[in-house]
């Protein structure tokens, strides 16, 4: 091969038949001839680019595959070696593949060792770290794993020695802990100790005493991690924390509580800021978390910056945090005449903590604590929850309230918001509300008629005849509150049908709310007809959810089956050509469960949705009411299920499943019975991840659901002899 012409053959490649993350890849050459020239900031401009297209978010594409030849002879005769060798190895350790075929990418690169290996032996540290690092990417174990074996013997600089630790373990993690064991004294270097530890966790040895004092006299570890490669790696103690937890066994997490406490009771501010961070992690994975870290916590809370660092953790953990009540509430109750960002922080934990105690603490600071305001009655408030009443915050509301050219951003939807939780206790916001419907109506409306429904009997007339003249102005969340209040559905049909006959994006929202009306919506049914998409339809989601929402409300409407079923199946099949469409299907597969025996024809591509994790749960639970019973393996149904929950792909909506499969369908495994105590018993979070003001709710919310389940099938197990319990 000749590197003295390391792009050879480049004009020759055919990139307009390969495709990245942009389209086509014929702009590649022109980006590999500036990654080749030796002036850095045309080559770092070029690199940029080259990881937009070729290793975009970490995907990786067809183009990619033909790009690391020339890569692989750029890093080998460049001058830009070490920063080409990250993107080599990005795309080697790449699992997210599209368009190309699986590993084919990392295939490609482990060819390019015999140009890659030989930098091992750089002058340059920094180059021989990464070219370590990249050629471990690889999974070559054979080629790669003794050429990182004999560095190991010859490195001296700390390190490199470290980033080969790294790459023995990712290859082979036994042989890789006993290397480890070796370096773990006091007298080695820092970052070769904590590359150590690591070596040690991912070959799963049991966690000693070494290992918990090495930790802790590593710390503060985070400029250790910055000098990893390893992303995943860059907050030292939080990983650590991480691996024993998911390793699930109770040993393992009591030394990751351990760890923890023993840092937040540490004399150094920056110790202790790390073990924060390794305490969110903490709760976030191990649902007994919170309660063994509070009172280190607590502990740790020595002055205001603690307090306000720990403030949106102790506000997620809810309830289970009032212990730490009295941490939050000097800090929450400061400054209530002006703003004060530190105080809205606490105040608003100490909302989601102690509602109660922070009720009195939001009126004094009303107006002027936008974070608090927020957790009672906005975004970060939990799902359903009404924030508790209490007269002075009414006060302040309404005076507020009376000032709508003031309000701005979310302000107007979080105080209705509050004042509707609060029913007729807030009857006298009436007025104001009453004159804010004009300057907010989706906002005031829902409020005037939830306040209103119990409310004195002038109070609930006035406030329809307020509604009825707003909806007579063709205000739409006026007609749907005077429908919720008194029933009065003509007004709210007619303005449907023009949202219906206008389309766009209205239209899901109007479907929506037609098919809540059901049959008093009867005279929508033309325009909800005309306003489905059909087979030729746009493939992208807002129009495939449009069509569900549309279908959904026909039948509602109509229970006109062949039109609903030819509604669905579109969706179901235009959903083939968008890759983002996962949602759309399950969303599809639930409007497919209200059709009952009416949906059959719709079995097919229910039963097609099976083999992927997120719209399993939704096509099982049609399945049940949708297909032939007899045609149904219900125990295999529910395995299908339960992996989706432990994928952490659908867990609500797997047990939403189970519950429709019923007791026999777990009952008849004794395995899916443990599988299921797991997820409502076991002490790893089943929801992990998503909005980060929730998964700890939502995941409490999934245990509690998943133990009523449990012990609903429990009941109804056979016991060892084969017996059912009496009815």
């Amino acid at each position: 091969m000749d590197l003295e012409h390391p792009l050879d053959g480049l004009d020759a490649h055919s990139w307009s038949s390969f495709s990245h993350a942009y389209g086509c890849a014929d702009d590649l050459p022109d980006l590999l001839r500036a990654l080749a020239d030796p002036d850095a900031g045309a080559a770092g401009e070029a690199l940029s680019e080259l990881y937009g297209s070729v290793l975009h978010q970490g995907t990786v594409y067809a183009a990619s595959a033909e790009v690391v030849p020339f890569l692989a002879r750029i890093v080998a005769t460049g001058p830009h070696a070490a920063d080409v060798l990250m993107l080599l190895g990005g795309m080697a350790e790449s699992e997210d593949e599209h368009g190309v075929a699986p590993g084919a990418v990392r295939a490609a690169v482990a060819r390019q060792l015999p140009l890659l290996l030989p930098l091992l032996d750089a002058a340059e540290p920094e180059v021989r770290r990464t070219a370590v690092w990249a050629v471990s990417r690889t999974r070559a174990t054979a080629l790669v794993l003794p050429a990182l074996h004999r560095r190991w013997e010859e490195e001296a600089e700390p390190l490199v020695r470290s980033e080969i630790l790294a790459g023995i373990s990712r290859l082979d993690p036994a042989v890789g802990a006993e290397a480890a064991v070796t370096v773990l004294a006091p007298s080695q270097p820092a970052g070769l100790r904590m590359a150590a530890v690591f070596a040690c966790l991912d070959a799963d040895l049991p966690w000693t005493t070494v290992h918990h004092t090495t930790m802790l006299s590593l710390l503060p570890a985070e400029p250790l991690g910055s000098d990893l490669l390893d992303l995943e790696r860059n907050e030292p103690l939080a990983d650590v924390v991480e691996a024993l937890l998911r390793r699930g066994r109770r040993p393992d997490r009591e030394a990751a509580f351990a760890l923890v406490d023993a840092a937040l009771r540490d004399d150094r501010a920056e110790v202790r800021t790390e073990a924060l961070w390794a305490a969110d992690r903490a709760c976030m994975l191990s649902r007994s978390a919170p309660r063994q870290l509070l009172d280190g916590l607590r502990v740790a809370a020595v002055d205001e910056e603690a307090v306000v660092a720990m403030a949106s953790l102790l506000g997620r953990l809810g309830a289970t945090a009032a212990p730490a009540a009295d941490v939050l509430a000097p800090l929450a109750g400061r400054n209530p005449e002006q703003a004060d960002d530190h105080a809205d922080r606490a105040l608003a934990a100490l909302v989601l903590v102690a509602p109660a105690q922070a009720a009195p603490l939001l009126a004094d600071g009303f107006g002027r604590r936008p974070r608090a305001l927020d957790a009672a009655a906005g975004f970060m408030a939990p799902a359903g929850s009404v924030f508790p009443y209490n007269g002075e915050l009414l006060g302040a509301v309404r005076r507020r309230l009376a000032r709508p050219e003031i309000l701005s951003g979310n302000e107007p939807g979080q105080i209705t918001h509050l004042l509707g939780g609060w029913g007729p206790q807030a009857a006298s916001a009436l007025p104001e509300l009453f004159e804010a419907l004009a300057h907010f109506p989706g906002q005031a409306a829902p409020a005037i008629a939830a306040i209103a429904r119990a409310a004195e009997p002038d109070e609930r007339a006035q406030a329809a005849r307020v509604l009825r003249a707003a909806a007579e102005k063709e205000v739409v969340p006026a007609a749907q509150a005077l429908y919720d209040l008194v029933g009065d559905h003509n007004p709210l049909v007619d303005l449907l049908e023009q949202a219906l006959r206008h389309g766009g994006h209205q239209t899901r929202q109007a479907a929506a709310t037609a098919a809540a009306l059901g049959s008093r919506a009867g005279t929508l049914a033309p325009a909800l007809r005309a306003a489905l998409g059909g087979p030729n339809g746009d493939t992208t989601t807002p129009a495939l959810d449009a069509d569900t929402a549309l279908a959904e409300a026909l039948w509602r409407v109509t229970q006109d089956a062949t039109t609903v079923v030819a509604a669905l199946d579109s969706v179901f099949a235009r959903s083939e050509d968008n890759r983002w469409s996962q949602w759309s299907v399950v969303r599809a597969a639930r409007a497919a469960a209200l059709l009952g025996p009416a949906g059959r024809p719709l079995s097919s591509r229910l039963e097609a949705a099976l083999g992927q994790p997120v719209q399993a749960p939704a096509s099982v639970l049609a399945l049940t009411v949708v297909a032939e019973p007899a045609s149904l393996d219900y125990t295999a149904l529910a395995d299908i299920v339960l992996r989706s929950a432990e994928q952490e792909a659908d867990p609500t909506g797997a047990l939403d499943a189970l519950a429709a499969l019923g007791a026999a369908a777990v009952t008849a495994e004794p395995e899916h019975l443990r599988r299921l105590a797991v997820l409502a018993d076991g002490d790893g979070r089943t929801i992990r991840s998503g909005v980060e003001d929730r998964v700890i709710r939502e995941d409490e919310a999934f245990r509690t659901h998943a133990r009523r389940l449990l012990t609903a099938f429990k009941a109804t197990a056979p016991d060892e002899t084969g017996r059912h319990p009496l009815p």
